[in-house]
């Protein structure tokens, strides 16, 4: 029986965007706790070549949210630097945010994109995917690796989360 694409990604990204909503907070709540600046967090690398956790926090939305809009368009590009660079807030609002737009998707929007064709954009390369082969190849794993990253970042400051944090609410039979 093959999975509906609705059920394959929104799902998924709704319980990893709430649970990185869970783990943003601790980790705003751990910065008040112990006096450190939640700035630092914000510009944080696991490793000196890796980019920090606010790129994290950016991936994880333009790769849910932003997917399903590139989906849409039939087009997808890497995220584009903000003219400001977000504080720990703003990345707050933005995955607060990406969960309330994707409660407006329904079964039948998003199955419905499942027969489109996209472009993924990557400077002068034009990479072409179907839907299905895009999500499930493409945003879902970088999804997850973000969403990671992010948690690994909080982790390495010190922030008490632990993988219950990590993997949200499980959706488990009724």
């Amino acid at each position: 029986m093959a999975v509906p694409l609705f059920d394959m990604v929104v799902p998924s990204f709704q319980q990893t965007l709430t649970a990185v909503a869970g783990f943003l907070d601790k980790g705003l709540a751990h910065c008040k706790e112990k006096g450190l600046d939640p700035a630092e967090v914000v510009e944080t690398q696991l490793y000196p070549d890796m980019l920090p956790f606010r790129f994290q926090i950016r991936s994880v939305v333009h790769h849910s949210l932003g997917a399903l809009e590139g989906v849409q368009r039939g087009r997808f590009e890497p995220p584009k630097e903000p003219d400001r660079l977000p504080d720990y807030a703003a990345l707050q609002a933005m995955v607060a945010e990406a969960r309330k737009a994707m409660e407006q998707y329904t079964p039948e929007t998003v199955n419905g994109l499942e027969g489109r064709d996209l472009v993924f954009q990557l400077g002068e390369r034009q990479l072409p995917f179907t839907a299905v082969g895009f999500l499930s190849s493409f945003s879902l794993p970088n999804f997850y690796f973000h969403a990671a990253t992010a948690y690994d970042i909080l982790r390495s400051r010190g922030v008490p989360v632990g993988k219950r944090d990590y993997l949200g609410r499980l959706r488990m039979k009724a």
